[in-house]
């Protein structure tokens, strides 16, 4: 009986032997270092340094020989319990799991590993070959696996090119890591960047907006922001000013990962902000001559500036990694914006559950983020229940949409609050709260929490600092004590309090 594609692939991935005869037929053997393996595992027995040095660079699969495998799992189990490693407690701790039985040699064999080497010093050099076998035979695993699936004639080609980048990157996340460093390079390149900003006062990637820029000093380096509202309410129209301003204001390369509008449709609010031609008006063509030299003259601050789009629909975590990283490389790109996070996939449809998915997306996004050093900033929906909740409606952490790993996985929240969306039509004073605006930073890892008023103007698309906002921030003497308010939250208590900065 012939087997599908899938028990296919689950045969090889349950039998590894499989890859070393395929190799054999060629006259080759997998790479491996035995000798070395058993260097490695007696100088872990024998030296306590190489003990601790070495035991968070391997894990037992990165052996080649089952035996040493088993060895060194019940070494890793003795050091995780504070206990002492060595030839008797090994032999023991094997003894104990069943695992002796199936060491060829036994004891004997145990006994006889910390004679394989002189010395202990070289032990970390050897641990690194031994890993490098190991990454090498997973590479060609992985080869050879997707290999035989591309042969087969009903194989998604992107689910295929998907399964075998993931597989990839996950071999790269668990056995290449930053090792740590000495505070003293930190400091410096830290305080070079604080140098590097005085004359703009910012350290990040400006907004544009700037009592936003005060609060959160721009968008940080590896910082993934989270942008969330309910639908209408013009969280899209705001990310988009964002990126605009960051582009045509500052020079600064953006990147937009529009997976909800289309590239025509994103070009087409970023046409209206600029001109401020009513968007309905470009749209049908009904301009008259003089709006027409407006569009043109308007667009060309557009047209050179350093802004990147990407509209594609259900986009897979691992292929917005791969394009990302490139987007890096040739354009040096300062802000990533994403729209938006629940439209993305994981690349494990069906495996998990959708909350789980998106728990999987905000992690990769973050560690993407930190990765390529550049603030990601992420739009995400709301719950329904933020609707139904009595009294003003403004949006809390707890109503982000399937996922209360988005929350811990950013760096900083924020809102969009609008009361007029919610049928508050007046405010405590009696103003008309029509196209008013409250953007709320509700958790910021680095900073001070606060809310910022800004003005929506609807048939632009566009976001605007009110003129009280700009008239309390023209200045340096605006951020100075008792001028402006915001609503911040205390670290040392749960109660929301007015702070003056």
């Amino acid at each position: 009986m012939e087997l599908s594609k899938d028990n296919r692939t689950a045969r090889r991935r349950m039998n590894p032997s499989s890859t070393p005869h395929q190799l054999l037929e060629i006259g080759k053997l997998p790479p491996q270092a035995n000798d070395i393996e058993e260097a490695v595992l007696g100088a872990l027995m024998l030296s306590k340094e190489s003990l601790t040095n070495i035991v968070g660079i391997l894990r037992p699969e990165v052996f080649y020989k089952e035996s040493h495998q088993f060895i060194f799992a019940a070494i890793q189990g003795l050091f995780s319990k504070a206990e002492p490693v060595d030839i008797l407690t090994v032999t023991q701790e094997l003894k104990k799991s069943g695992a002796l039985d199936k060491i060829e040699g036994g004891a004997f064999f145990i006994s006889g590993l910390t004679n394989r080497l002189a010395s202990a010093a070289n032990a970390e050099m050897y641990a690194r070959i031994v890993l490098e076998k190991y990454i090498q035979r997973e590479l060609i695993e992985i080869s050879t696996s997707t290999i035989n699936d591309a042969y087969e004639e009903g194989s998604d080609v992107f689910e295929l090119l998907g399964n075998a980048e993931k597989r990839l990157f996950d071999v790269s996340q668990k056995n290449i890591r930053k090792d740590f460093q000495h505070i003293l390079p930190v400091l410096k390149d830290t305080i070079n960047e604080y140098e590097a900003a005085r004359d703009q006062k910012l350290v990040g990637v400006q907004s544009g907006f700037t009592a936003l820029d005060r609060i959160t000093g721009g968008w940080q380096r590896s910082d993934l922001v989270i942008l969330a509202a309910r639908p209408g309410t013009g969280k899209s129209a705001f990310v988009v000013t964002i990126a605009r301003n960051a582009a045509v204001n500052f020079q600064k390369p953006v990147a937009i990962f529009s997976l909800e509008m289309t590239n025509i449709q994103l070009a087409g609010r970023l046409i209206a902000a600029e001109t401020e031609l009513p968007s309905d008006k470009l749209r049908s063509g009904k301009l008259e001559d003089y709006e027409f030299q407006l569009l043109h003259s308007k667009i060309r601050t557009l047209e050179s500036a350093p802004i990147y789009v990407d509209d594609t629909p259900a986009l897979s975590i691992f292929e917005f990694r791969a394009k990302a990283r490139r987007l890096k490389a040739q354009h040096d790109i300062s802000l990533i914006v994403i729209d938006y996070l629940q439209l993305m996939v994981s690349g494990q449809e069906g495996k998990f559950s959708r909350e789980q998915e998106v728990s999987t997306i905000s992690r990769s996004l973050k560690a993407i983020a930190k990765e390529l050093n550049v603030p990601i900033i992420a739009l995400s929906q709301l719950s329904r229940a933020v609707e139904q909740r009595g009294g003003s409606k403004r949006p809390q952490l707890s109503d982000l949409r399937e996922s209360g790993a988005i929350e811990q996985d950013a760096d900083l929240v924020m809102f969009i609050y609008r009361a007029d969306k919610s049928g508050i039509t007046v405010d405590e004073n009696g103003n008309s709260t029509e196209g008013m605006a409250e953007l709320i930073i509700a958790k910021h890892r680095n900073g001070r929490v606060g809310s910022v008023n800004l003005m929506f103007i609807e048939h632009l698309a566009k976001f605007i600092e009110t003129s009280e906002t700009l008239a309390l921030t023209s200045d340096e003497e605006a951020y100075t004590p008792k001028t402006i308010t915001v609503q911040s939250k205390l670290n040392q208590n749960d109660h929301n309090v007015e702070e003056d900065f």
